[in-house]
C-alpha cells in the first residue's frame, strides 16, 4: 500500500457488516500504524415511526447509552488487536453527509472503511445505500468491505 493513511474512519451501524468492516479497518490501521475512529450515526427520525410519533429524550438517551456500550466493546477489540490509538463517536443526523463529509472534515479523515451494505434490497431501493452515497461524495478515499458471501462468489 503506497498511500499512507493517518486517520481512518470505520462507520458502524450494528448490522452484520459491523464485524467485517471493523476487522478490515483494524488491519489497515495496523498496516499504517495510525489512528482509528469508530463512528455510529443515529438517525433520530428513523425511530419516530417505530415508537409512534415523537421520540422522547429518554428513548434517545437509552439508545445512545446502548450504542456507546457497543462502541466501547469495538474500541477494546481494536486495542486488543494492536491498534494504538482508537476513539469512538456517536453522532445524530443523516448518516450520508455525516460519514461522507462532516465527520471527515472535523477529524482530518484520510480513509473511510465502510461495508458494502447494511440494508436489505428493499431498504436500499427505498432510501438508497449510504455506502453508494459515501463512495460518490466522500472528501477522502473510501474502502468498501464486501460481505464474506460475496467474496466467496467472486473467487469462483
Amino acid at each position: 500500500m503506497d498511500q499512507q493513511y493517518n486517520n481512518i474512519l470505520a462507520p458502524v451501524d450494528g448490522s452484520k457488516a459491523t464485524d467485517p468492516v471493523l476487522d478490515k479497518a483494524i488491519e489497515v490501521a495496523k498496516l499504517n500504524d495510525t489512528h482509528l475512529d469508530i463512528l455510529n450515526v443515529l438517525e433520530v427520525n428513523q425511530f419516530s415511526d417505530t415508537y409512534g410519533g415523537a421520540v422522547s429524550g429518554d428513548v434517545i438517551y437509552k439508545l445512545s447509552e446502548d450504542v456507546q456500550a457497543r462502541l466501547n466493546e469495538l474500541k477494546q477489540k481494536a486495542l486488543d488487536a494492536g491498534v494504538k490509538s482508537v476513539d469512538i463517536h456517536v453522532r445524530f443526523g443523516n448518516p450520508k453527509p455525516v460519514i461522507a463529509r462532516e465527520f471527515p472534515a472535523d477529524h482530518d479523515t484520510q480513509l473511510i472503511v465502510i461495508g458494502s451494505t447494511g440494508l436489505t434490497a428493499v431498504e436500499r431501493l427505498m432510501i438508497g445505500s449510504v455506502t453508494n452515497y459515501v463512495s460518490r461524495s466522500a472528501v477522502c478515499d473510501v474502502l468498501i468491505v464486501k460481505p464474506a458471501e460475496l467474496a466467496k462468489l467472486n473467487k469462483k
